[in-house]
């Protein structure tokens, strides 16, 4: 539910940001990629950080080798598409980037809620509130991957 919070107020404060005269972020497609990038940059460093990383490196299905490689690897690349998403000229490709990325990681959510795991203390998102909200971030990426 964080990552939805921080989409959601990241793109609400880049928005009022565009309607204060802040001329880049003035329309709704620079701020759902500033929202998008904190949502990134939330969760990329999520993988860093614990005891977050160690839950995440029990999310990784058992029959993946070296989960700890594969949580740094996807930590890199949500902070890389995060910087991507800010820069007009990469932020379609970045947003493609990242939508692939959690086509990519979902297989570890579902694997986590099916074994009742933790993160950070706390029960993982069941499967059909973390789908929904996959399927949420997911519309947000192709929105700014296809959108104006």
């Amino acid at each position: 539910m964080v990552p939805l919070i921080a989409l959601v107020a990241g793109t609400a404060l880049a928005r009022l940001a565009g309607l204060a005269g802040v001329g880049p972020l003035d329309g709704w497609h620079p701020a759902l990629r500033v929202g998008l990038a904190v949502m990134f940059v939330l969760t990329g460093l999520a993988h860093f950080t614990n005891p977050r990383r160690a839950g995440l490196v029990a999310m990784v299905p058992p029959r993946l080798p070296r989960p700890g490689l594969l949580v740094t690897a996807t930590g890199v690349l949500e902070l890389a598409g995060a910087a991507g998403l800010l820069v007009p000229a990469t932020a379609r490709w970045a947003a493609a980037g990242l939508g692939l990325l959690l086509i990519a990681m979902f297989p570890a959510n579902v694997s986590a809620a099916r074994r009742g795991l933790t993160l950070g203390g706390r029960p993982v998102t069941p499967l059909i509130p973390r789908t929904l909200l996959q399927a949420v971030f997911l519309t947000v990426t192709v929105g700014i991957s296809f959108g104006a």
